[in-house]
């Protein structure tokens, strides 16, 4: 199974990244996974059902340890064609 998960960490700092954002980016840039985009206010990430669930519960813990206050979280199954 695959999986696509669309995230934001809070609160939002718009003059440089905040703590929890580095912590969150960190995690899935070390995390196995077929597909990365991080953004501004929002972030997308791909792959295989075990390596993006490890990856947000590694990205929750982290975040939330380095000052999130709000982690925003979408969670599609991708079709075998996506």
């Amino acid at each position: 199974m695959r999986l696509k998960v669309e995230f934001t960490t809070e609160p939002f700092d718009l003059d440089e990244a905040p703590a929890h954002a580095l912590a969150a980016r960190a995690v899935i840039e070390a995390a196995d996974l077929d597909a990365v985009d991080v953004g501004p206010f929002g972030n997308t990430v791909e792959g295989g059902a075990d390596a993006v669930l490890a990856a947000v519960d590694a990205l929750l813990r982290k975040s939330l340890g380095a000052g999130a206050t709000r982690v925003s979280l979408q969670v599609n199954v991708l079709g075998e064609g996506e």
